[in-house]
């Protein structure tokens, strides 16, 4: 992990921290979208009751450098995420990872991230970088992914990530 970021308010960005604790089946402690129950307004909106498969965003640091080379200005927090990471390729991974944050903390991979028309009010034109599509016209999300804290545990800037692939047949991430 390279960055930790979290904000008790809606906001789009998150400012970095020292470190962020994740909660079993809430999320970031003290993160306004932690809780067992959706926390995004869009999702609150349609259905306040669903759970929660949005407890931790992370992003993999190498997206800044390729949003940077396309002239944005991005950096770890600017996109709202919690995990900034570096070295793992988390869009190639299937619904189920378990990944080990640090000593304790584990977080289950649920889906892809799918950014909304805020991020165009952060810079103009990103959400056309972030969401796209590839040769066969199908949608590529690059935003980042989102979990479920399954178990607790203090995350630090440079604590190590250790991916656990489910069992049995993979399934390719979706949005969530």
């Amino acid at each position: 992990m390279t960055v930790v970021s979290s904000n008790e308010k809606y906001s789009f960005t998150k400012p970095n921290r020292p470190s962020v604790t994740l909660l079993a089946g809430l999320g970031v402690e003290g993160d306004v979208h932690a809780g067992a129950t959706v926390k995004h307004r869009s999702r609150v909106a349609q259905d306040p009751t669903q759970p929660n498969l949005r407890q931790v965003h992370l992003i993999h640091e190498e997206l800044f450098g390729e949003l940077r080379a396309a002239g944005f200005e991005v950096a770890p927090g600017d996109l709202g995420e919690n995990v900034t990471t570096s070295g793992v390729d988390l869009l190639a991974l299937p619904i189920g990872t378990l990944l080990h944050l640090g000593d304790e903390a584990v977080v289950e991979v649920t889906g892809l991230r799918n950014p909304c028309l805020q991020i165009d009010n952060f810079q103009d034109g990103l959400l056309k970088r972030v969401v796209g599509r590839d040769e066969a016209g199908r949608i590529v999300r690059k935003a980042g992914i989102m979990g479920i804290v399954t178990v607790g545990g203090v995350v630090r800037p440079g604590d190590p990530i250790e991916v656990e692939l489910p069992v049995g047949p993979r399934r390719a991430l979706e949005r969530v």
